[in-house]
């Protein structure tokens, strides 16, 4: 049985972040989607509000589960029993990031593997900065972002 981690901040989740999970959670057993507690970063969205909208968007997919986590990724793999961590690449910038935190993170445990995915070509320029951005000004984040996230970030921002 194979057990993946796809960890991430999630703040918000995107459409291009769901692309991945579904891809993803055809070819492994059970996903786990991560979300990372990051006390060094000041987060729109707490943890428990962006677990809880990743439930809500994830609820059709039965194989995949949300927890959060902080601290070392290898830990919280090993925590879980995963051995494979699913990331996802936009583009040639976000390869050399990734390419060394997969090595790093094979050096802490050789047991687990990292599962590169490319995002769609439709999602290939979106990012959790972008749609706050475009957000913060009042733009309008429907083509970026689920309904309930639509529906959350009016709130954090105050739109009508």
């Amino acid at each position: 049985m194979t057990r993946a981690i796809y960890p991430g901040s999630f703040d918000p989740v995107t459409f291009g972040h769901l692309d991945i999970i579904r891809r993803s959670a055809k070819i492994v057993d059970e996903l786990i989607v991560g979300v990372l507690n990051n006390t060094s970063k000041v987060s729109l969205f707490s943890v428990s509000e962006r677990e809880e909208m990743l439930k809500e968007v994830t609820r059709s997919l039965p194989n995949v589960t949300i927890a959060s986590f902080s601290g070392l990724l290898v830990d919280f793999a090993r925590r879980e029993r995963a051995t494979v961590i699913v990331r996802g690449l936009r583009a040639i910038t976000d390869f050399d990031y990734e390419l060394q935190m997969a090595q790093t993170n094979h050096i802490l445990d050789e047991d687990i593997d990292t599962l590169f995915f490319t995002t769609g070509l439709e999602y290939a320029y979106l990012s959790s900065s972008t749609v706050k951005e475009v957000a913060a000004f009042g733009g309008d984040i429907r083509k970026f972002v689920p309904d309930i996230v639509v529906k959350n970030m009016k709130h954090k921002f105050q739109i009508t």
